[in-house]
């Protein structure tokens, strides 16, 4: 939809939504701000104090377990702070042993814990990654990658971290336009993948091909738009996310490093699709992805989180910049662990969690029903969450999905009409006029026999009779 650019959108403009929450909104098909109910509520801050160790300073970076066991990498103080399911304090760990010496982290900004427990750490002012155990004990460091590929002033500075599950190691390294590096199990760099398109201004590229060389010099180069952050999912994809607006703020790669993210609902995943040239668009930060290919995005510019189902559908959004309860000041994460979403504030050294609520509850297991197969249930779920939020023309969309598994192509078509999807709409009824031709050919195919043969009948019968007329006048 090109309505993006140029579109005006204000937090004092939002609609109210339907419990009152004047933070909790939508996108209708034709882009407009609709009202919402809140897909989630802060139920409780996380800090320091809270769990009677020092208050954090400046948190970069948190990661969540599958048993929902909470990493918090406070950078500030050089430490990494664990913590159960219910928030109590497991450890915190801000050394370890180095070829028999104490080494510590510094201002490290990117944190990551594989299914194991191993902990990577994007150690970034001591220029290296480091890989721990899940005692804590030290099982390699990377630093200073070598290669052709790299200039030779390269000043490695990683910022976040990834790692399959055949521990190859994917960092985002600050300075780096190539994409994402790679590093083999045993630590040596082996390319970058999934570098992001130049982004390119017509008008500006116009102007270099009849400017001197002095002023090319002084004009932006043309150089492909950085990364914020990125995730893994259970599959080994990683989804990504770019500050800059860019055609694909959020990308989903693949081993080749080829953006696979669907995108087929009324709007591009991008956050908000309205707003003030002022403010500007969101500056996405930080990506989560869940179960069932669902995926929260963080934006930095008004403390937002969209989250989308796999096809790209909006689902909700919660959150804000402001002094309340489930508001921050300066987000920099985001995890979901369950049903709750945790969001890390660095300036306020802080942890929100937020508790899904029924409306949250209701929409993501109907979107997860879906996905597992489970039509008739998924069919019920779409339709209860669209009772409780008529606006959300999406849950029409997977009800008219739900029926066209189920092969009610009429009523699927009725339900996709009512969201608006053509292509759906446009398939279903395709398939309920090859249905109607089917169960009808044989009486169609006796209709038009018997036409044919009466019009032969006929032409033969008005043949005869000219022939009888023309030999009575003879």
């Amino acid at each position: 939809m090109g309505m993006v650019c140029l579109l005006l959108f204000s937090s004092a403009a939002l609609p109210a939504s339907a419990d009152g929450d004047p933070y909790a909104y939508h996108y209708s098909y034709y882009g407009d701000t609709v009202p919402a109910p809140a897909a989630y509520e802060a139920t409780t801050i996380i800090t320091g104090k809270k769990l009677n160790i020092t208050p954090f300073k400046e948190p970069s970076d948190m990661h969540v377990t599958a048993d929902e066991r909470v990493y918090v990498l406070d950078s500030g103080n050089g430490r990494i702070v664990e913590m159960d399911r219910n928030f109590k304090l497991v450890r915190t760990i801000e050394s370890f042993q180095n070829d028999g010496k104490k080494d510590q982290f510094k201002n490290p900004q990117g944190l990551f814990v594989t299914e194991k427990g191993d902990l990577l750490v994007a150690d970034s002012d001591n220029q290296r990654v480091v890989h721990l155990d899940n005692k804590g004990q030290l099982v390699k460091i990377v630093s200073e990658p070598k290669s052709d590929l790299l200039n030779e002033d390269f000043q490695f500075k990683p910022m976040r971290i990834v790692m399959d599950q055949g521990e190859r190691i994917y960092v985002m390294a600050a300075g780096v336009f190539d994409g994402f590096m790679e590093f083999s199990a045993d630590g040596e760099f082996s390319s970058f993948i999934g570098a992001n398109r130049v982004q390119v201004d017509p008008v500006e590229y116009l102007w270099k091909r009849f400017a001197t060389r002095e002023q090319r010099s002084q004009m932006v180069m043309f150089t492909p738009t950085e990364f914020t952050n990125l995730d893994m999912d259970e599959e080994g994809f990683i989804y990504a996310t770019s500050g800059d607006r860019g055609k694909d703020p959020i990308k989903k790669l693949n081993a080749q490093g080829t953006d696979i993210l669907r995108r087929e609902g009324y709007s591009a995943p991008q956050g908000d699709l309205r707003y003030t040239t002022e403010a500007g668009p969101s500056r996405l930060i930080d990506v989560d992805v869940g179960d069932s290919d669902m995926y929260s995005v963080l934006d930095s510019n008004r403390g937002r989180i969209f989250t989308y189902n796999g096809d790209g559908y909006l689902l909700h959004i919660f959150g804000g910049i402001g002094n309340r309860m489930g508001m921050f000041n300066t987000p920099v994460a985001l995890e979901r662990a369950g049903d709750r979403m945790l969001v890390l504030d660095k300036a306020l050294g802080e942890i929100t969690v937020f508790q899904t609520t029924e409306y949250g509850r209701t929409l993501h297991d109907a979107v997860r029903s879906y996905y597992n197969g489970e039509e008739d249930q998924s069919s019920e779920l779409f339709a209860k969450a669209a009772e409780m939020n008529a606006n959300l023309e999406y849950a029409y969309a997977g009800i008219g999905k739900a029926l066209l598994r189920q092969k009610e192509y009429a009523e699927s078509a009725q339900y996709f009409k009512q969201s608006m999807e053509r292509q759906g709409y446009s398939k279903a009824f395709l398939l309920y006029r090859k249905e109607l031709m089917r169960e009808h050919f044989s009486w169609v195919m006796s209709g038009i026999f018997l036409a044919v043969a009466a019009f032969v009948t006929i032409a033969i019968v008005r043949r005869q009779k000219r022939r009888t007329t023309n030999a009575g006048i003879k």
